[in-house]
Protein backbone atom coordinates (compact mmCIF):
# COMPACT_ATOMS: atom_id res chain seq x y z
CA UNK A 1 0.00 0.00 0.00
CA UNK A 2 3.07 2.21 -0.28
CA UNK A 3 2.65 4.87 -2.98
CA UNK A 4 5.47 5.36 -5.35
CA UNK A 5 5.71 9.06 -4.41
CA UNK A 6 5.74 10.67 -1.07
CA UNK A 7 4.34 14.66 0.32
CA UNK A 8 6.46 16.41 1.38
CA UNK A 9 4.76 16.70 4.64
CA UNK A 10 2.29 14.16 6.64
CA UNK A 11 -0.39 15.36 8.52
CA UNK A 12 -0.07 11.93 10.81
CA UNK A 13 2.36 9.25 11.19
CA UNK A 14 1.58 5.96 13.25
CA UNK A 15 4.39 3.84 14.32
CA UNK A 16 2.71 0.83 15.60
CA UNK A 17 4.37 -1.87 18.18
CA UNK A 18 2.76 -5.16 19.13
CA UNK A 19 1.10 -3.51 22.11
CA UNK A 20 -1.19 -1.64 19.92
CA UNK A 21 -2.04 -5.42 18.09
CA UNK A 22 -2.52 -6.68 21.63
CA UNK A 23 -5.85 -4.77 21.49
CA UNK A 24 -6.95 -7.47 19.01
CA UNK A 25 -5.68 -10.03 20.89
CA UNK A 26 -2.64 -10.98 18.93
CA UNK A 27 1.08 -11.94 20.95
CA UNK A 28 3.22 -9.70 22.74
CA UNK A 29 6.88 -10.25 24.38
CA UNK A 30 7.04 -13.19 26.34
CA UNK A 31 3.64 -14.55 25.05
CA UNK A 32 5.34 -14.86 21.42
CA UNK A 33 8.35 -16.20 22.78
CA UNK A 34 6.67 -19.22 24.47
CA UNK A 35 4.42 -19.51 21.36
CA UNK A 36 6.79 -19.68 19.18
CA UNK A 37 8.59 -22.43 21.88
CA UNK A 38 5.93 -24.76 21.79
CA UNK A 39 5.39 -24.82 17.87
CA UNK A 40 9.42 -26.01 17.90
CA UNK A 41 8.36 -28.70 20.66
CA UNK A 42 9.62 -31.77 18.32
CA UNK A 43 10.89 -34.89 19.04
CA UNK A 44 11.63 -37.91 16.57
CA UNK A 45 10.10 -41.35 17.66
CA UNK A 46 11.03 -44.90 15.83
CA UNK A 47 13.89 -43.15 14.48
CA UNK A 48 12.02 -41.61 12.07
CA UNK A 49 8.57 -40.14 12.42
CA UNK A 50 8.45 -36.34 13.60
CA UNK A 51 5.73 -35.45 16.54
CA UNK A 52 4.86 -32.58 18.30
CA UNK A 53 5.13 -28.66 18.01
CA UNK A 54 3.47 -27.28 14.97
CA UNK A 55 3.30 -29.95 11.68
CA UNK A 56 3.35 -26.99 9.00
CA UNK A 57 6.34 -25.95 10.13
CA UNK A 58 7.52 -29.45 9.36
CA UNK A 59 6.23 -29.73 5.98
CA UNK A 60 8.20 -26.08 5.90
CA UNK A 61 11.41 -27.54 6.54
CA UNK A 62 10.46 -30.21 3.80
CA UNK A 63 9.83 -27.80 1.02
CA UNK A 64 13.10 -25.88 2.11
CA UNK A 65 15.20 -29.25 2.01
CA UNK A 66 14.11 -29.25 -1.82
CA UNK A 67 14.82 -26.14 -2.92
CA UNK A 68 17.58 -26.73 -5.75
CA UNK A 69 20.71 -25.20 -3.63
CA UNK A 70 20.00 -27.16 -0.27
CA UNK A 71 22.42 -29.99 0.97
CA UNK A 72 20.54 -33.66 0.72
CA UNK A 73 17.53 -32.76 1.57
CA UNK A 74 17.94 -33.90 5.29
CA UNK A 75 15.56 -32.11 7.66
CA UNK A 76 17.61 -33.24 10.64
CA UNK A 77 19.93 -29.67 10.93
CA UNK A 78 16.41 -28.11 10.78
CA UNK A 79 15.13 -30.12 13.78
CA UNK A 80 18.78 -29.15 15.66
CA UNK A 81 18.15 -25.79 14.51
CA UNK A 82 13.98 -25.70 16.28
CA UNK A 83 15.61 -27.23 19.41
CA UNK A 84 18.78 -24.45 19.62
CA UNK A 85 15.37 -21.63 19.25
CA UNK A 86 12.93 -23.65 21.90
CA UNK A 87 15.32 -24.26 24.31
CA UNK A 88 16.61 -20.56 24.32
CA UNK A 89 13.75 -18.58 24.61
CA UNK A 90 12.97 -18.20 27.86
CA UNK A 91 16.76 -16.61 27.84
CA UNK A 92 16.16 -14.31 24.85
CA UNK A 93 14.89 -10.73 24.87
CA UNK A 94 12.61 -11.79 21.82
CA UNK A 95 12.80 -14.22 19.11
CA UNK A 96 13.95 -11.56 16.74
CA UNK A 97 16.90 -10.86 18.84
CA UNK A 98 18.02 -14.36 19.14
CA UNK A 99 17.43 -14.82 15.02
CA UNK A 100 19.93 -11.89 14.97
CA UNK A 101 22.45 -13.38 17.55
CA UNK A 102 22.66 -16.15 14.83
CA UNK A 103 22.49 -14.35 11.90
CA UNK A 104 25.79 -16.64 10.70
CA UNK A 105 23.39 -19.68 10.60
CA UNK A 106 20.42 -19.58 7.76
CA UNK A 107 18.97 -22.32 9.60
CA UNK A 108 18.42 -20.66 12.49
CA UNK A 109 16.79 -17.62 10.45
CA UNK A 110 14.97 -19.67 8.39
CA UNK A 111 13.29 -22.17 11.42
CA UNK A 112 12.85 -19.03 13.15
CA UNK A 113 10.92 -17.26 10.31
CA UNK A 114 8.52 -19.88 10.11
CA UNK A 115 7.84 -20.35 13.65
CA UNK A 116 7.38 -16.66 13.73
CA UNK A 117 5.02 -17.06 10.35
CA UNK A 118 2.78 -19.91 11.56
CA UNK A 119 2.34 -18.31 15.08
CA UNK A 120 0.99 -14.56 14.37
CA UNK A 121 -1.41 -16.65 11.65
CA UNK A 122 -2.95 -18.66 14.16
CA UNK A 123 -3.12 -15.87 16.45
CA UNK A 124 -5.03 -13.67 13.45
CA UNK A 125 -7.18 -16.59 13.34
CA UNK A 126 -8.07 -16.70 17.07
CA UNK A 127 -8.36 -12.34 16.85
CA UNK A 128 -11.62 -10.91 16.39
CA UNK A 129 -10.98 -9.39 13.24
CA UNK A 130 -10.75 -12.65 11.40
CA UNK A 131 -12.84 -13.33 8.75
CA UNK A 132 -14.38 -16.95 8.18
CA UNK A 133 -14.33 -16.72 4.31
CA UNK A 134 -16.45 -20.30 4.05
CA UNK A 135 -19.94 -17.80 3.58
CA UNK A 136 -18.98 -14.80 1.01
CA UNK A 137 -21.23 -12.43 3.13
CA UNK A 138 -19.04 -13.27 6.44
CA UNK A 139 -17.68 -9.71 7.33
CA UNK A 140 -15.47 -8.49 10.31
CA UNK A 141 -17.58 -7.92 14.11
CA UNK A 142 -17.28 -4.42 14.04
CA UNK A 143 -19.24 -4.22 17.35
CA UNK A 144 -16.64 -6.89 18.54
CA UNK A 145 -13.54 -3.96 18.02
CA UNK A 146 -15.61 -0.91 18.85
CA UNK A 147 -13.27 -0.11 21.32
CA UNK A 148 -9.84 -0.65 20.44
CA UNK A 149 -7.46 1.94 18.67
CA UNK A 150 -7.73 0.07 15.35
CA UNK A 151 -12.16 1.68 15.43
CA UNK A 152 -10.96 5.20 16.46
CA UNK A 153 -8.13 5.59 13.86
CA UNK A 154 -10.90 4.84 11.41
CA UNK A 155 -13.43 7.00 13.23
CA UNK A 156 -10.35 10.06 12.39
CA UNK A 157 -9.95 8.83 8.78
CA UNK A 158 -14.20 8.97 8.42
CA UNK A 159 -14.95 12.49 10.17
CA UNK A 160 -16.73 15.13 7.99
CA UNK A 161 -14.92 12.89 5.14
CA UNK A 162 -17.22 11.81 2.11
CA UNK A 163 -16.54 8.71 -0.20
CA UNK A 164 -14.82 10.31 -3.16
CA UNK A 165 -12.13 11.83 -0.39
CA UNK A 166 -11.27 9.29 1.26
CA UNK A 167 -7.95 8.57 -0.98
CA UNK A 168 -6.94 12.07 -0.26
CA UNK A 169 -7.55 11.78 3.45
CA UNK A 170 -5.38 8.60 3.33
CA UNK A 171 -2.62 10.25 1.21
CA UNK A 172 -2.05 12.51 4.93
CA UNK A 173 -0.87 9.64 6.79
CA UNK A 174 1.66 6.74 7.16
CA UNK A 175 1.93 4.24 8.92
CA UNK A 176 5.20 2.71 10.06
CA UNK A 177 4.43 -0.97 11.43
CA UNK A 178 6.98 -3.36 13.13
CA UNK A 179 4.78 -5.90 13.42
CA UNK A 180 4.71 -8.76 11.19
CA UNK A 181 0.72 -9.31 11.46
CA UNK A 182 -1.46 -7.11 8.92
CA UNK A 183 -4.32 -6.58 11.17
CA UNK A 184 -4.60 -2.70 10.18
CA UNK A 185 -4.35 -3.64 6.59
CA UNK A 186 -7.04 -6.22 6.63
CA UNK A 187 -9.35 -3.88 8.99
CA UNK A 188 -9.23 -0.83 6.95
CA UNK A 189 -9.53 -3.13 3.82
CA UNK A 190 -13.15 -4.34 5.54
CA UNK A 191 -14.14 -0.96 7.14
CA UNK A 192 -14.02 0.73 3.93
CA UNK A 193 -16.03 -1.80 2.41
CA UNK A 194 -18.58 -1.52 5.54
CA UNK A 195 -18.28 2.07 6.17
CA UNK A 196 -18.55 3.33 2.66
CA UNK A 197 -20.62 0.72 0.93
CA UNK A 198 -16.96 0.00 -1.36
CA UNK A 199 -16.66 -3.20 -3.50
CA UNK A 200 -13.11 -5.15 -2.50
CA UNK A 201 -11.77 -3.45 -5.51
CA UNK A 202 -12.94 -0.05 -4.57
CA UNK A 203 -11.42 -0.81 -1.17
CA UNK A 204 -8.22 -2.05 -2.39
CA UNK A 205 -7.71 0.95 -4.99
CA UNK A 206 -8.15 3.40 -2.17
CA UNK A 207 -5.83 2.12 0.09
CA UNK A 208 -3.45 2.51 -2.38
CA UNK A 209 -3.60 5.98 -1.06
CA UNK A 210 -2.24 5.38 1.97
CA UNK A 211 2.00 4.57 2.98
CA UNK A 212 2.01 1.82 4.89
CA UNK A 213 5.88 0.49 5.88
CA UNK A 214 6.79 -2.88 7.67
CA UNK A 215 10.65 -2.46 8.12
CA UNK A 216 10.80 -6.08 9.22
CA UNK A 217 8.34 -7.54 6.72
CA UNK A 218 4.83 -9.67 7.49
CA UNK A 219 3.50 -13.51 7.19
CA UNK A 220 2.25 -12.54 4.10
CA UNK A 221 1.20 -10.61 1.52
CA UNK A 222 -2.97 -10.24 1.69
CA UNK A 223 -5.02 -11.94 -1.16
CA UNK A 224 -6.50 -8.63 -2.11
CA UNK A 225 -2.58 -7.20 -2.73
CA UNK A 226 -1.26 -10.29 -4.04
CA UNK A 227 -3.75 -12.61 -5.73
CA UNK A 228 -1.37 -15.12 -6.85
CA UNK A 229 0.74 -15.48 -3.54
CA UNK A 230 -1.52 -13.84 -0.62
CA UNK A 231 -2.62 -15.52 2.32
CA UNK A 232 -5.64 -14.52 4.38
CA UNK A 233 -5.56 -12.98 7.14
CA UNK A 234 -5.36 -16.08 9.87
CA UNK A 235 -5.36 -18.34 6.69
CA UNK A 236 -3.43 -21.23 6.19
CA UNK A 237 -0.21 -21.82 4.84
CA UNK A 238 0.73 -24.01 2.24
CA UNK A 239 3.69 -25.57 0.18
CA UNK A 240 3.73 -22.31 -2.38
CA UNK A 241 4.01 -19.71 0.21
CA UNK A 242 7.46 -21.68 2.16
CA UNK A 243 9.79 -19.46 -0.03
CA UNK A 244 8.39 -16.44 0.03
CA UNK A 245 7.16 -16.60 3.39
CA UNK A 246 10.62 -16.65 4.39
CA UNK A 247 12.09 -14.19 2.43
CA UNK A 248 9.55 -11.78 3.64
CA UNK A 249 10.13 -11.68 7.50
CA UNK A 250 13.28 -9.71 7.47
CA UNK A 251 15.75 -9.51 10.53
CA UNK A 252 17.26 -6.81 12.47
CA UNK A 253 20.47 -7.00 9.85
CA UNK A 254 18.02 -7.20 7.01
CA UNK A 255 15.55 -4.16 8.17
CA UNK A 256 18.28 -1.69 8.59
CA UNK A 257 20.08 -2.51 5.30
CA UNK A 258 19.01 0.78 3.16
CA UNK A 259 19.63 -1.26 -0.27
CA UNK A 260 17.07 -3.49 0.34
CA UNK A 261 14.33 -2.01 2.48
CA UNK A 262 12.66 1.38 3.03
CA UNK A 263 14.34 2.96 5.58
CA UNK A 264 15.21 5.70 3.46
CA UNK A 265 11.65 6.88 2.94
CA UNK A 266 11.12 5.90 6.25
CA UNK A 267 13.09 8.51 8.02
CA UNK A 268 11.96 11.15 5.42
CA UNK A 269 8.38 10.99 6.47
CA UNK A 270 8.70 10.96 10.25
CA UNK A 271 11.32 13.47 10.07
CA UNK A 272 8.61 15.42 7.77
CA UNK A 273 5.90 14.71 9.44
CA UNK A 274 3.61 17.43 11.53
CA UNK A 275 2.59 14.48 13.92
CA UNK A 276 3.68 11.38 15.04
CA UNK A 277 1.91 8.87 17.14
CA UNK A 278 3.92 5.70 18.83
CA UNK A 279 1.40 3.05 19.27
CA UNK A 280 2.12 0.36 21.79
CA UNK A 281 6.05 0.70 20.52
CA UNK A 282 8.64 -0.51 23.16
CA UNK A 283 11.47 2.15 21.94
CA UNK A 284 14.46 -0.35 21.80
CA UNK A 285 17.36 0.85 20.74
CA UNK A 286 17.93 -0.95 17.39
CA UNK A 287 14.00 0.30 16.25
CA UNK A 288 14.69 3.74 17.36
CA UNK A 289 18.19 3.57 15.09
CA UNK A 290 16.11 1.86 12.03
CA UNK A 291 13.71 5.47 12.42
CA UNK A 292 16.20 8.46 13.41
CA UNK A 293 19.30 6.92 12.34
CA UNK A 294 22.75 6.21 14.45
CA UNK A 295 22.22 7.26 17.88
CA UNK A 296 25.44 9.89 18.22
CA UNK A 297 24.25 11.66 15.27
CA UNK A 298 22.62 14.51 16.50
CA UNK A 299 19.38 15.29 14.69
CA UNK A 300 18.17 18.50 13.88
CA UNK A 301 15.49 20.39 15.67
CA UNK A 302 12.16 20.42 14.53
CA UNK A 303 8.18 21.47 15.30
CA UNK A 304 7.13 17.88 15.12
CA UNK A 305 4.64 16.71 17.62
CA UNK A 306 4.96 13.73 19.62
CA UNK A 307 2.14 11.38 21.38
CA UNK A 308 3.29 8.08 22.28
CA UNK A 309 2.20 5.54 24.81
CA UNK A 310 4.30 3.81 27.44
CA UNK A 311 2.05 1.72 29.73
CA UNK A 312 4.01 -0.26 32.04
CA UNK A 313 7.42 1.43 31.66
CA UNK A 314 9.07 2.71 34.66
CA UNK A 315 9.63 6.46 35.28
CA UNK A 316 13.56 6.23 34.48
CA UNK A 317 12.84 4.02 31.04
CA UNK A 318 10.22 6.93 29.89
CA UNK A 319 12.77 10.09 30.74
CA UNK A 320 15.25 8.28 28.85
CA UNK A 321 13.13 7.49 25.63
CA UNK A 322 12.48 11.35 26.29
CA UNK A 323 15.91 12.08 25.57
CA UNK A 324 16.30 9.82 23.09
CA UNK A 325 13.43 10.90 21.18
CA UNK A 326 14.76 14.58 21.25
CA UNK A 327 18.27 13.55 20.66
CA UNK A 328 17.84 11.66 18.07
CA UNK A 329 14.49 12.34 16.40
CA UNK A 330 15.30 16.28 17.06
CA UNK A 331 11.93 17.04 18.36
CA UNK A 332 11.40 19.77 21.46
CA UNK A 333 11.11 18.35 24.60
CA UNK A 334 8.36 20.46 25.09
CA UNK A 335 6.84 18.61 22.17
CA UNK A 336 6.67 15.00 23.37
CA UNK A 337 4.29 13.81 25.31
CA UNK A 338 4.45 10.58 27.14
CA UNK A 339 1.89 8.52 28.17
CA UNK A 340 2.77 5.52 30.58
CA UNK A 341 -0.68 5.15 31.70
CA UNK A 342 -2.68 4.99 28.73
CA UNK A 343 -3.39 2.31 26.03
CA UNK A 344 -3.32 3.00 21.88
CA UNK A 345 -7.44 3.25 22.06
CA UNK A 346 -7.43 5.67 25.34
CA UNK A 347 -4.54 7.92 23.40
CA UNK A 348 -6.80 8.18 20.37
CA UNK A 349 -9.63 9.14 22.95
CA UNK A 350 -7.56 11.56 25.17
CA UNK A 351 -6.12 13.40 21.85
CA UNK A 352 -8.90 13.56 19.41
CA UNK A 353 -8.27 17.05 18.40
CA UNK A 354 -4.89 16.85 18.50
CA UNK A 355 -4.80 13.82 16.34
CA UNK A 356 -7.59 14.78 13.74
CA UNK A 357 -7.28 14.73 10.35
CA UNK A 358 -9.40 17.76 8.99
Amino acid sequence: MTSDSYPSRKSLVLVVGAGASKEVNLPVGDELKYAIAASLAFRVEHGWSVVGGDPRIVEGFRQLVRQPDNRQGDINPYLQAAALIRDAMPQAQSIDNFIDSHRSDSRVAECGKLAIGCCILKAERASPLYVDRSNIYNKIRFADVADTWFNRFFQLIAQSCQRDEVADRLRKIAVISFNYDRCLEHFLHGALQNYYSMSPDQATTTLRSLDMFHPYGTVGSLPWTDPSLGVDYGGELYSQHIGSFVRRIRTFAEGTDETGSDIVAIRSTLRSAERVAFLGFAFHRLNLELLFGAKQEEAAAHDGLVYATALGLSDTDAKLINRDLAYQGGYRPENIHLYRELTASQLFNEHSRGLDLQ
